[in-house]
């Protein structure tokens, strides 16, 4: 950041006062710019006994593999965006279940809010960020062809609960990936 979006002036790096860490401050009108992590958040779309992922059509990570997700819109509550990342992506309707997963993700600043969600119906397609969009059973999840390492993650947690036979709320850190994601 090198200027102020209040005033347009010079901002600094520097620590406020009553603060503990170096902070954008602006030299004229002495408001303070904070950056905080971007929350994203996803559904892992279940029918039956299979869930449904998307082969990412956009950059990062074109061609892979995901489920539904993207960053929260402001004035929007987290299972609707959601369902809202769910039916833009992969042109499907769910009903958000639960809360699956909160991942930490400090090298990229972002949060993920992960739920599962019900498939109101079997109907699905590839949305203008989507290649295709397909069922897979557990057993045939691409694992080699998954676009990022928290979505990896996500879904060897999922897997491991079904086999167990109970879900539960997973809180975990993804660190960084030699690839930088």
């Amino acid at each position: 950041m090198n200027f102020c979006s209040q005033c347009g002036a010079p901002v600094g790096l520097k620590v406020p006062p009553g603060d503990n860490l170096p902070r954008f401050v602006c030299d004229a009108c002495r408001a303070i710019h904070y950056v905080n992590p971007k929350v994203v958040v996803g559904c892992i779309p279940e029918w039956k006994d299979q869930i449904l992922l998307c082969r990412r059509a956009i950059e990062p990570r074109t061609g892979l593999w995901t489920f539904p997700a993207g960053f929260m819109e402001a004035g929007e509550h987290t299972e609707a965006a959601a369902a809202r990342e769910t039916l833009e992506e992969a042109q499907a309707e769910v009903e958000i279940t639960s809360l699956y997963a909160v991942f930490s993700l400090p090298h990229v600043s972002q949060v993920y809010v992960i739920f599962r969600g019900t498939l109101r119906k079997s109907e699905f397609g590839a949305g203008s960020e989507s290649l295709e969009v397909q069922l897979f059973s557990h057993d045939r999840i691409p694992w080699d062809a998954l676009a990022f390492p928290v979505i990896h993650e996500a879904l060897t947690r999922y897997v491991r609960d079904l086999q167990q036979g109970r879900f539960q709320v997973h809180v975990g850190v993804i660190p960084r990936m030699h690839d930088g994601f």
